[in-house]
């Protein structure tokens, strides 16, 4: 009985401990582990819940041997019912001095993921489109595997 309880209170503990709830995610491999300029992957994903607010993350997948601790990125946005996208330069910091790489790392390899939106924010109902474009001086830039966007639905 005493196990029971015990159970109960883990699932409990885990279901509440949570402070949001994957929407969506999306990574794109990227060839002999390099990203050209020209190469700009596009992304697409559709809001159903517009009472909700959403927190925006990049996603970068590199080895070891990448040479610098930022990627400088442009991300073209373009909400529903919108003809232009908003473009959003961006400076993501992979790593730093005292610390060494700031994501998560198995073997050789680390993932960021990285918030880019400053607070939750309202999406609109429809498909969102994203272009992700790699603005670093290197062409091509070496030892990126995967770029991508995740969107997480916040419960606060």
């Amino acid at each position: 009985m005493l196990r029971f309880f015990v159970s109960i209170a883990v699932v409990a503990c885990c279901l509440t401990a949570c402070s949001t709830v994957d929407v969506f995610e999306k990574n794109v491999a990227l060839d002999n582990h390099e990203w050209s300029a020209g190469n700009k992957p596009v992304i697409r994903f559709d809001i159903t819940d517009t009472t909700a607010r959403y927190n925006l993350f990049v996603v970068v997948r590199h080895g070891d041997d990448y040479r610098y601790n930022n990627l400088w990125m442009n991300i073209h946005t373009t909400a529903p019912g919108d003809s232009a996208a908003q473009v959003q330069a961006l400076d993501l910091s992979l790593a730093n001095n005292e610390k060494g790489w700031l994501g998560a790392g198995m073997d050789d390899i680390y993932e960021h993921r990285i918030r880019i939106s400053q607070s939750p924010i309202p999406l609109k109902k429809g498909t969102y489109r994203f272009q992700l474009e790699q603005i670093m001086r290197d062409d091509p830039l070496r030892a990126v595997y995967n770029v991508g966007l995740r969107v997480e639905k916040a419960l606060n």
